[in-house]
């Protein structure tokens, strides 16, 4: 079956021809939302907070507002990227297992870092360890995410697979899918975040097995070069 990839004006336009005169589909989405269209999104980060000015502030003290999603905080916790970690690790909705797997995850990664930390002999290779989780799962978390991926692409009867540049958020969602999978090939002594853990601190030093498979992608998609062409036709 075709891949079927219509946008909004394009449907518009397609409901147009068959008579459904002055559709608008972008009307159809105010007209059912729950707030009206004058409603600003909030603001609740600090920063974006201190950063307006008094007339600004003015404006805004005047307007409706909308109310703040579950996950909008203020507090210097917040991360989005972790967030979006935690909601992958998540399976049949329970966010309270996946939030302890995380938790206990950054608590090993902390562990491992600091045994590396007390058995440096320099005060130099004490320096170059990092002891913050979390900055230890943004470089993971970098250094697996591709920059191209294969897609399928049907000519005279051959599926090509033609090498294409990835989005962002589908190379930041294969990236953390590739750390979860890594850790999943485990023993059946060993438990889930103790593997995650170690998988994470080798991936912020450029080792394990999801960069090696960003690695492995990136070579497949060197060898069918020869293929781009295909993107266009």
């Amino acid at each position: 079956m075709a891949n079927l990839r219509l946008s909004v004006a394009s449907i518009t336009n397609l409901l147009n021809n068959y008579g459904f005169k002055r559709c608008n589909l972008t009307s159809f989405k105010r007209e059912y939302s729950v707030f009206p269209q004058h409603y600003i999104k909030p603001i609740y980060r600090k920063e974006e907070q201190e950063a307006l000015q008094s007339e600004e502030m003015m404006k805004i003290a005047h307007q409706q507002v909308k109310p703040a999603f579950v996950t909008d905080t203020c507090s210097e916790f917040y991360d989005a990227r972790v967030l979006k970690f935690m909601n992958i690790i998540m399976r049949h909705g329970n966010r309270k297992l996946a939030r302890t797997l995380l938790t206990k995850t950054f608590e090993g990664v902390k562990r491992i870092q600091l045994q590396r930390y007390h058995r440096a002999k320099t005060d130099e290779e004490k320096d170059n360890i990092e002891l913050d989780p979390f900055v230890i799962f943004h470089q993971a978390v970098d250094n697996c995410t591709p920059i191209l991926h294969l897609i399928g692409c049907r000519k005279g009867g051959i599926t090509y697979q033609v090498p294409s540049p990835i989005s962002p958020i589908q190379a930041q969602h294969k990236s953390m899918n590739w750390l979860i999978e890594a850790a999943k090939k485990k023993e059946d002594v060993q438990r889930f975040y103790d593997t995650l853990a170690k998988e994470l601190v080798l991936a912020s030093q450029n080792q394990g097995c999801a960069v090696k498979w960003k690695e492995e992608l990136h070579k497949k998609c060197q060898a069918n070069r020869a293929y781009a062409h295909f993107r266009w036709l």
